[in-house]
């Protein structure tokens, strides 16, 4: 049985969702929502790519004009698959299509609902998160649960790779198991567990600040789940300075004190250790490496990061 879908993404996630179901060859693609374009900038990916493939691109404002409503039914699709979605989808648009619509999530659902799971899975220092792709409801990564991928956290696994090359090409695959279960009748529908449910919102630039005084272990999960984005840092001389690699090694002295810089990078004492900085990005500047920051800052053992 062929089903007729609704594709609603964006980015790099929702074009290889898009990849994925037509090389599959199995489904047709009825039409291809994404966000509307911003100025100045490129094109979404999966608009780029759907208009190249011929597809159907409808770019709605919202999901609660009429005018949009009666073009999505108009498409009478059998199912929506919401692939990495930031607009609010309400339930009279989630149920136009006969058999719904389903969305990805990357987290072990209920725990991490909200923007930036990921990230809060890190810093809290999980060693396992997953995805989830589900039957949303007008709650916040409410809804039941279709299917969950597990993916194993590494001690030194940044939110990059967690995302990049775990989650990322499991979600894509998950995305296509998901409609082949549709498809097979009688898809899953799993009630979330509310008494496990947990909800962060995004992390952003104020969340980040590396607090020295804290165990070093909290410290590098905060390092590790904000690499790249948003970007752990500290200040150096009254200026931001961004913290991406690194890794735990020994060291004794104050929260916050320069213990060696080497080749190797810069050691910086917090609780119970020290992270060896390997690569920073100083303001309105590129990444570079922790020694090169040394070099061409005058940062030396003995200061104070974070003063």
């Amino acid at each position: 049985m062929t089903v007729r879908l609704i594709i609603m993404g964006q980015q790099a996630f929702g074009k290889a969702c898009l990849e994925a179901v037509l090389g599959k060859g199995k489904d047709e693609v009825a039409a291809v929502y994404c966000a509307p374009d911003r100025e100045n900038k490129p094109l979404d990916p999966i608009k780029e790519y759907a208009l190249e493939k011929g597809l159907t691109v409808v770019q709605p404002p919202n999901f609660k004009d009429k005018e949009v409503l009666d073009e999505m039914r108009s498409f009478k699709a059998d199912l929506c698959v919401m692939a990495f979605v930031t607009l609010f989808v309400p339930e009279t648009a989630r149920e136009i299509p006969t058999h719904g619509s389903i969305c990805f999530h990357p987290s072990l659902l209920p725990k991490h609902r909200g923007p930036s799971s990921i990230n809060w899975a890190i810093i809290s220092g999980t060693t396992r998160t997953g995805l989830t792709i589900f039957w949303p409801s007008d709650g916040l990564d409410e809804g039941e649960i279709l299917l969950q991928k597990k993916v194993d956290v590494d001690p030194d696994d940044t939110l990059g790779i967690v995302y990049f090359q775990k989650i990322f090409p499991l979600g894509v695959e998950a995305v296509v198991e998901a409609i082949d279960l549709v498809r097979s009748g009688n898809p899953p529908r799993i009630k979330q567990d509310e008494s496990k449910a947990t909800y962060e919102s995004w992390c952003r630039h104020e969340h980040a600040e590396i607090d020295w005084t804290k165990p070093v272990s909290e410290v590098f999960n905060l390092i590790r789940g904000t690499n790249p984005q948003p970007g752990a840092w500290t200040t150096h001389k009254g200026d931001v300075l961004k913290i991406f690699d690194c890794t735990i090694v020994e060291a004794t002295g104050s929260p916050g004190e320069i213990k060696e810089v080497s080749e190797q990078g810069v050691t910086v004492c917090a609780n119970g250790g020290g992270i060896l900085v390997q690569r920073v990005r100083p303001v309105d500047d590129k990444k570079i490496h922790a020694s090169e920051y040394a070099s061409n800052f005058g940062l030396s053992s003995g200061e104070i990061l974070g003063e």
